[in-house]
């Protein structure tokens, strides 16, 4: 029922969009695909993945972002600015991250190589305090310098707000015990 029904049918035809809106997000497939994931939040989707391809950038690094971020950018304000015009954005929320950061320091090849100790993460909506910063890098952007947050404790944040106590027990098919997630 999820993609047959006809609200997700109609969810799916972004063509019934006005072409102001779909130059808004951006005529790319990355903006093109946050309308739909708007449209779906819209139908009463409750959980939806954006990808917008690797960011994994070990070589040619600052010709590749000069090319990728302006649409990118674009992209998200626009969905965030969307879902708040259309008061969707207090229960949605909207997380833009990857699963570790790079390098402080530019590599031989002009990219920068996989760093799991400093990272960034964008939240909107979904109750969070808009413009609030939390944490902080040293100066070369190599290690937290204020405040420092695990994955745990992005997990666990993002399930206390939707009403689930991360340290909530689950039960594998073993009948093993694992906490929702084990951060704060």
């Amino acid at each position: 029922d999820l993609v047959t029904s006809p609200q997700a049918q109609t969810a799916f035809d972004i063509g019934q969009e006005p072409a102001r809106v779909r130059d808004r997000y951006g005529r790319n497939s990355f903006g093109q695909r946050a309308l739909l994931s708007r449209r779906l939040v819209e139908a009463g989707v409750p959980f939806i993945t954006l990808y917008e391809g690797g960011w994994d950038h070990h070589t040619n690094l600052f010709p590749t972002l000069k090319k990728r971020l302006p649409a990118f950018d674009q992209t998200i304000a626009t969905l965030i600015q969307d879902l708040d015009e259309r008061g969707l954005l207090d229960t949605t929320l909207v997380l833009v991250l990857g699963e570790f950061g790079r390098t402080p320091q530019i590599n031989k090849d002009g990219g920068r190589d996989h760093w799991p100790d400093c990272y960034t993460v964008l939240f909107a909506g979904g109750g969070v305090s808009g413009g609030a910063i939390y944490g902080a890098s040293d100066r070369q952007g190599a290690y937290p310098s204020r405040d420092p947050v695990t994955p745990g404790d992005i997990a666990a944040t993002i399930y206390w707000r939707f009403g689930f106590e991360p340290d909530t027990e689950i039960f594998d098919q073993t009948q093993r015990p694992h906490r929702l997630a084990s951060g704060k």
